[in-house]
């Protein structure tokens, strides 16, 4: 009886998590202006050069690792020998996120060799659609699979209408805003749910690389001045967001289901 209650309690906690955090994406959305889809500053990148004929040769070359690790986690998912993933609703969930890695790389380097707005939206799809089983994946561990699985679904769905709706409306504040959720809810989630693997501080190291990221996309041309014009800040963005892949990918790789946990994988493979 006892347990039960527990599990009821566990239950609503999780509920209460996920609703407050949709209602701060919801109120992020509002008080957030509008964002121009068709602003030049969206294709206005500190580092132009161009080597060996390549328009934006950096910006387009540093897309290759997210091409290394998306091809490489993809595979590893579908073999399912070697990453540690124990649910059905986990599988989905990281193959559908190394699918959109892999797709990023492709759609991000199209981008950069011609930035328009269409180019844009095509660059936006592959990370909302990462961003969203990531999220998915990481429920399913947490909150279980049932609930990560409701979340793939719905949250592909908005990944999908969030595009639509930049180019229906002009107005990219879906997008932006849909990508904190992760950001936002994995730290507060990792703290507050007991983790079913080991390495669980591995979600926290992947979220500080995705928002160092953030940063230094935001600093692109203060970057590029500070370092003499090695590199700009978009580049470094991208480096950093693949190194985030990266550490989730060894998390994927060396993570084990403590033994006190055994118990809740009964009916499992």
């Amino acid at each position: 009886m006892v347990l039960l209650t527990n599990q009821e309690i566990g239950r609503w906690k999780r509920k209460r998590i996920l609703v407050g955090l949709f209602l701060c994406w919801l109120i992020i959305m509002f008080v957030t202006p509008k964002v121009p889809l068709n602003s030049f500053r969206h294709h206005v990148f500190a580092d132009k050069r161009n080597f060996m004929g390549v328009p934006n040769t950096l910006n387009v070359m540093t897309n290759f690792p997210f091409l290394i690790i998306g091809v490489l986690g993809f595979v590893l998912c579908i073999a399912g020998s070697f990453f540690n993933i124990s649910l059905k609703g986990e599988i989905w969930g990281w193959t559908v996120f190394y699918g959109g890695i892999a797709s990023f790389a492709f759609a991000s380097a199209y981008y950069h060799l011609k930035p328009d707005d269409t180019r844009l939206a095509l660059d936006t799809l592959p990370i909302l659609i990462a961003y969203s089983s990531l999220f998915s994946s990481f429920l399913v561990e947490r909150a279980g699979e049932k609930v990560g699985l409701s979340c793939l679904v719905l949250l592909l769905f908005i990944s999908f209408l969030s595009v639509a709706y930049a180019r229906v409306f002009n107005d990219l504040r879906l997008c932006m805003t849909f990508q904190l959720i992760p950001c936002l809810a994995i730290p507060i989630m990792t703290v507050l749910l007991p983790p079913k693997y080991t390495h669980s501080k591995f979600w926290l190291w992947a979220t500080v690389a995705y928002a160092i990221a953030k940063i230094e996309g935001f600093a692109d041309n203060k970057i590029y001045n500070a370092n003499r014009y090695i590199i700009s800040g978009h580049s470094l963005e991208h480096l950093c967001s693949a190194a985030g892949t990266l550490i989730l990918t060894v998390m994927l790789l060396y993570r084990r289901i403590p033994c006190h946990r055994l118990g809740d994988l009964k009916g499992h493979p």
